[in-house]
């Protein structure tokens, strides 16, 4: 596990590839593999002042142009010289558990670039718009030197908010008949944009959407407070990379603003306690099933069933045998 982590940490793609691998399939050397990406920061293809990889996640329903999008901006975050890791995130089929990692097929312009590494992931039935395995991935690329890690999700709709949680600038992409005003100020993924992209600008209705973002803006909300960061709205053409600088310059102010008032290290903190969190909660739902089994929790809810006891009573009992 040392080598291939080194082999990581020079940016060499096959090592990260199978570290991924790694994590996505659970792998009892995770832990292992976790302590060695911990003790040496970042990869040495960089040197950077806050010492972690910017992580920007793109977000929006299906069809408005995320993977364009995507790709538009791997584009330019390269001419400026930026090492990219995109972590594309598909949905899985409820039925056959199949999925197809498809996003890859938009970002073909940078198959054989040396200093971009695309990882298509299932999101497995995971809700929020992410995989499980998406944080710890994050750590992989980060090792690898990666400058930017841009985190495409699944196809969202009103309330799949995970991604805010991840990534240090959260984009939203919205496109020309995603809604009317009333859809805009309730769907509750309008509250996390950091930055909001209309694209398909070239489109009739886009300068209408603009004007409804505006307008939710207006009503409020957790941007409307006294030095809050107000969302940019930035109108693209991806496919023909129409505005794209315009989306990096409103990112890096706004990685500016959230350095200037201890957010970034706020969000990071709250990143890491979510991480941690998880794989409490994973661990103990792993020893409760090897400590009590189903026949333990079969009898329990049998208990519950016949009037004997409560369910919190019951459950009482069975974390307390842990």
């Amino acid at each position: 596990m040392a080598g291939l982590v080194e082999r990581a940490r020079d940016g060499q793609p096959r090592a990260v590839a199978r570290l991924i691998s790694l994590v996505e399939n659970d792998s009892p050397v995770l832990r292992e593999v976790a302590a060695l990406l911990a003790r040496g920061g970042g990869g040495a293809h960089r040197e950077r002042v806050d010492g972690a990889a910017q992580v920007v996640g793109l977000t929006g329903s299906p069809g408005v142009g995320k993977s364009t999008s995507t790709n538009a901006l791997v584009a330019a975050l390269r001419a400026a010289g930026k090492r990219v890791g995109v972590l594309a995130v598909d949905p899985s089929s409820p039925f056959s558990g199949g999925a197809l990692l498809g996003d890859r097929v938009r970002m073909q312009d940078h198959a054989t670039d040396d200093g971009v590494f695309i990882r298509s992931m299932a999101s497995r039935g995971q809700l929020g718009g992410l995989s499980a395995a998406v944080p710890q991935a994050l750590r992989v690329l980060d090792a690898a030197g990666c400058d930017v890690v841009l985190v495409e999700t699944v196809g969202v709709g009103q309330a799949e908010v995970e991604i805010a949680s991840l990534a240090d600038t959260t984009v939203l992409v919205v496109a020309p008949g995603f809604g009317d005003g009333i859809q805009a100020a309730k769907a509750g993924i309008i509250e996390i944009a950091d930055v909001f992209v209309v694209n398909k600008a070239d489109r009739d209705g886009a300068d209408q959407v603009v004007r409804e973002l505006r307008h939710m803006q207006s009503l409020g909300g957790r941007h409307s407070a006294a030095g809050a960061w107000r969302p940019p709205i930035v109108k693209t053409v991806a496919a023909r990379g129409e505005g794209v600088d315009d989306v990096l310059a409103a990112i890096e102010k706004h990685r500016g603003w959230l350095a200037e008032h201890g957010e970034l290290d706020r969000r990071r903190q709250a990143r890491a306690a979510a991480e941690i969190e998880a794989i409490t909660l994973g661990t103990v739902k792993l020893r409760f099933t090897s400590v009590h089994g189903s026949a333990a929790l079969d009898d329990a809810a049998g208990r519950v069933v016949a009037g004997e006891t409560d369910p919190y009573t019951a459950a009482d009992e069975l974390v307390a045998a842990l």
